[in-house]
């Protein structure tokens, strides 16, 4: 059974359809990409499953329970955790209070405590910084923390939304590195990127989106060397 199954999902923006009869699964412990240009609907997309956007017409199922109409917190609650687009670290807050905020829909005080220390582990500059100030973060950080914030509330699927926006080469590499780590551990993602070469590179299946449309799909390796995304999206 998919972790995560979208059936024919419409989503508008007012009188804009941003999202059109698209469906698509995640299997759990995939990482699986959505690529395509600006404005296609790739973050259209991980707002209506982490429940920030309301569908228009479709369904969303997340470990075979109709979610389509639950709150935002609820869906955390079940397991779903976004990392945003632009990081969105509360920037006057230190790092520890932005990874507390993380888990503010559990009630294992002990829990929480074990997994800061795990994520000060996880990202061992998080644990130099956790009484700085997030905005004083470098871009690379703050990407680290987004993530680690995320990972606060256990998520059984991890929604990333272009985690390597604004970052200087050697650091998109480490932020893809953890992204492999996480999924070997056993976290289950649905990752929206840029880079559409390390996304598929870093993926078991790769969606397509134009114009809010899913245009086609297949397994990551297939998709690297196919005609159609190698002048598209990979300068092929």
């Amino acid at each position: 059974m998919p972790l995560l199954e979208i059936d024919r999902l419409s989503v508008n923006y007012g009188a804009i359809q941003a999202v059109r009869d698209i469906s698509l699964h995640v299997d759990e412990g995939e990482v699986v990409t959505l690529i395509g240009a600006n404005g296609a609907g790739k973050t259209t997309t991980l707002r209506a499953v982490s429940r920030m956007l309301k569908p228009v017409a479709g369904s969303l199922r997340f470990a075979g329970r109709d979610i389509t109409r639950i709150p935002a917190d609820e869906a955390v609650k079940i397991g779903v955790a976004q990392s945003p687009e632009g990081r969105q670290v509360l920037a006057r807050q230190s790092v520890q209070d932005n990874l507390e905020l993380g888990a503010y829909t559990r009630r294992d005080a002990a829990g929480v405590r074990q997994d800061l220390a795990r994520m000060y582990t996880r990202f061992p500059r998080l644990g130099e910084r956790r009484h700085q100030l997030a905005g004083t973060l470098s871009g690379g950080e703050q990407q680290m923390l987004a993530i680690a914030r995320a990972l606060m509330s256990r998520p059984k699927l991890l929604l990333l939304d272009e985690p390597s926006l604004g970052l200087a080469p050697l650091i998109v590499r480490e932020i893809f590195d953890i992204i492999r780590e996480l999924n070997e551990q056993g976290t289950t993602i649905l990752l929206v990127e840029q880079n559409a070469k390390l996304a598929m590179q870093a993926s078991h299946r790769t969606y397509v989106l134009e114009a809010g449309q899913l245009t086609f799909s297949g397994p990551s390796a297939e998709l690297l060397n196919d005609e159609r995304v190698l002048h598209a999206y990979l300068g092929g």
